[in-house]
């Protein structure tokens, strides 16, 4: 039998605490999101009591089965969305996020704008998903596409944007992409720079992320399930 989750969330810490270490950062200055995507909510309710209090869901729908009822018990959970919204779920995702990671458009912009607005709202940080190695096949936005679009967002729509977040390439070397990931939100006074997964969290946080997003690490292999229906089309594993 391999090792708990007690006992994996205990490496991870140690490796975030390692890494700030030889970095010379603090561990106060990285949010370690639990990436709680298929597994169980009894896995959420062991990570809370571990102390565990950001969490990630990849998937609007999978989210809305179970995080309104998990709300009502823990109110100081923060829950991030990290996987692709589409524009017509903005309104169900405004009112069940505290944190938008995958904003990528003008058009999803401008209906985030409109559902901000509402009494239900929840949403108080977006963060702009750019696609570092303008990956045909994945979401984000262009880097040479982020001032302008920034532009629309901050200046025209007035959506609290408050960093940068990116995928980089699998099996490729995360270090020059959050280096990069870093200097873009540093251009554009961004604080939260969100790139590192379960595999490469580490160097990501040598090289500047202020977030990581893990799951594997913390919670074991997933199980191979289909996906919900109608969630995007971007893999991103954790």
């Amino acid at each position: 039998m391999g090792p708990g989750l007690a006992q994996r969330l205990e490496e991870v810490e140690r490796r975030i605490a390692g890494a700030c270490k030889r970095a010379g950062r603090r561990r106060e200055e990285i949010t370690l999101v639990a990436v709680t995507k298929t597994f169980p909510a009894e896995m959420i309710l062991q990570a809370y009591g571990l102390g565990l209090r950001d969490f990630g869901e990849n998937y609007v729908q999978e989210a809305q089965s179970r995080w309104p009822e998990l709300r009502t018990r823990f109110p100081d959970v923060e829950l991030h969305l990290v996987g692709a919204l589409q524009t017509n779920k903005a309104r169900v995702a405004v009112a069940l996020f505290d944190v938008i990671q995958t904003l990528d458009r003008p058009s999803l912009a401008r209906a985030l704008a409109k559902e901000l607005g509402r009494p239900d709202a929840r949403t108080r940080r977006l963060l702009v998903e750019v696609n570092l190695a303008e990956e045909p096949q994945k979401a984000g936005l262009p880097p040479g596409e982020l001032a302008s679009f920034l532009g629309l967002c901050r200046d025209e729509l007035k959506l609290p944007v408050t960093g940068l977040m990116a995928i980089p390439p699998a099996e490729e070397d995360v270090a020059p992409y959050a280096a990069l990931l870093a200097k873009l939100a540093g251009r554009h006074g961004l604080a939260e720079v969100s790139v590192g997964m379960s595999a490469d969290f580490e160097t990501a946080i040598a090289f500047g992320a202020t977030i990581v997003r893990v799951g594997t690490a913390i919670f074991g292999e997933r199980a191979a399930r289909p996906r919900p229906a109608a969630q995007g089309s971007t893999a991103r594993s954790s």
